[in-house]
C-alpha cells in the first residue's frame, strides 16, 4: 500500500473498499484504497481495464457510496459536502435539443441556481476554448473535439475547486486529443483548481501531470505513485526529449508490474 498523506490535502482517500453485488454475483472494485491530493495538484490515474479507476472517481464526487474506509474533500463527505465539484466523462453527453450555452448552463440548472447570471461566464469559457460563434449552435453540426470541449465548459461553469475527469479524450484522435490536453494544461494554470484525471495513456498522464497513481488490477489499490518533475508550462514537443521518455518508461514499468499476478 503507498500512502500519499500530508498535512492539509484537498482529497483525502484512507481504506477505501467497494463491492459491487452480493453473494457469488459480488465483485470487488476497490481494496484498501489510500492516497491524498492536495489543492492545485494535476493528478492522473493509470491502471489496467476494470481497476476501479472510475469508480474511485464516482466516490471523489459523491456519487457513488463506498462500503470500507474514508473519503473527504477538505474535511467533509463527497455525498454531503456543498463544495463545488464539476466532472468530465468519456462521452461529452450534450442534450441535442439545447443550444452550446444551454448545455453548458445545465448543472447550474439541475441545481435550480439563477443559471441565467451565469450564462455571461458560460459565453466566455466558450470563447476560452476556441468556440467562439458556436454558443448558439446546437451540438449535431460539432466534431467530437468541439463537444468535449463544450462539456469541459459544462464542468467548469461553476467554477469548481475539484475537476473529475474520466479519459475525457480517450475516443478522439491523436491530434484532437493533443489539442485538447494543451487546452486543459492552460486552463487549469490559468484558473488553480486540483485536478484528478483518469486515462489508459502513458505519455498523457506524464504529460498533464504532477504526480501519476498506477494502480493494480482489480480489485484496485494503488502500487505505486511516480512524481513528474518536468517544468511548465508543457510543449508537445516535450514528449521528445530524455527526461519525458524516462518518465513513461518509469510510469509503464509500474504498471506493468501492478498487472504481473
Amino acid at each position: 500500500m503507498v500512502s500519499l498523506t500530508d498535512h492539509h490535502p484537498l482529497i483525502q482517500v484512507r481504506g477505501v473498499g467497494k463491492t459491487f453485488g452480493r453473494g457469488r454475483a459480488a465483485v470487488e472494485a476497490l481494496r484498501d484504497v489510500t492516497f491524498a491530493v492536495q489543492e492545485g495538484e494535476f493528478v492522473s490515474l493509470v491502471g489496467p481495464s476494470g481497476c476501479g479507476k472510475s469508480t474511485l472517481l464516482r466516490l471523489l464526487a459523491g456519487i457513488t457510496d463506498w462500503d470500507r474506509g474514508s473519503v473527504r474533500l477538505r474535511g467533509e463527505d463527497p455525498r454531503a459536502t456543498r463544495l463545488p465539484v464539476g466532472m468530465v466523462f468519456q462521452s461529452p453527453v450534450l442534450l441535442p435539443w439545447r443550444t452550446v450555452v444551454q448545455n453548458v448552463l445545465l448543472p447550474l440548472e439541475i441545481a435550480g441556481l439563477n443559471h441565467r447570471a451565469h450564462e455571461g461566464r458560460a459565453r466566455e469559457l466558450v470563447a476560452s476554448v476556441g468556440l467562439a460563434g458556436f454558443e448558439e449552435r446546437r451540438p449535431y453540426p460539432l466534431s467530437g473535439g468541439m463537444e468535449q470541449r463544450v462539456a469541459l465548459c459544462r464542468a467548469l461553469v461553476n467554477d469548481p475547486i475539484l475537476l473529475l475527469a474520466d479519459e475525457p479524450f480517450g475516443a478522439l484522435d491523436a491530434m484532437t486529443r493533443d489539442r485538447l490536453n494543451l487546452e486543459l494544461q492552460r486552463i487549469w494554470m490559468a484558473t488553480p483548481k486540483t485536478v484528478v484525471f483518469v486515462t489508459h495513456s502513458i505519455p498523457e498522464a506524464v504529460f498533464l501531470s504532477d504526480r501519476v497513481v498506477v494502480m493494480t488490477g482489480r480489485p484496485g489499490h494503488v502500487f505505486r505513485v511516480v512524481a513528474v518533475g518536468l517544468p511548465r508550462p508543457r510543449e508537445l514537443a516535450v514528449q521528445d526529449v530524455p527526461e519525458f521518455g524516462r518518465y513513461t518508461g518509469e510510469v509503464r514499468e509500474a504498471l506493468e508490474a501492478a498487472c504481473r499476478p
